[in-house]
């Protein structure tokens, strides 16, 4: 299973806002936490607050923080979200117009079972889940503390920054 960036984006920004309840998360410190280009992560940050996950502020004292407790966040909620319309399996998304098989084959039955099995592990585990005792996730994603260069440079030309 491949998630796609627009999915992995929205996981991140949902553990940074519940890393930091008591701050409003602004996009550009997301996006250099993240490595993320800036469009990219506000059309995510758009969508997370369409769906009731994130209370974004406009304004110059704006950003984002969690409309909801971490622990009423669930990941399969989310990636389903995130990943509809995505082809996750020619067979399952395509058997019908392009598949010669389609009318005799088990596998798109398959591969079904196997992404409901999927998202029902992620169903599992909450927002809490994910950040309950990690001081490492915690330090990275603290965004009062100062930023350092990483020595690599990132893919995107949003000029990527790291967490001491």
């Amino acid at each position: 299973m491949r998630l796609t960036i627009r999915t992995h984006l929205a996981l991140r920004t949902l553990t940074a806002c519940a890393v930091n309840p008591e701050r409003t998360l602004r996009k550009h410190e997301l996006a250099e936490a993240s490595c993320a280009s800036g469009n990219h992560l506000a059309q995510v940050i758009n969508t997370l607050g369409r769906l009731g996950y994130l209370q974004t502020i406009r304004g110059r004292s704006g950003g984002m923080r969690l409309a909801r407790r971490p622990d009423q966040i669930r990941l399969g909620a989310v990636v389903r979200a995130f990943e509809v319309g995505t082809a996750l399996g020619f067979c399952v998304d395509h058997a019908e117009a392009l598949c010669p098989m389609a009318p005799c084959c088990r596998l798109r039955g398959a591969l079904e079972v196997a992404i409901e099995a999927f998202y029902g592990a992620l169903d599992q585990y909450s927002l809490t889940d994910m950040i309950r005792d990690n001081d490492g996730l915690a330090h990275l994603l603290d965004f009062s503390a100062p930023i350092i260069p990483l020595s690599t440079p990132c893919t995107h030309s949003g000029g990527c920054t790291a967490r001491n």
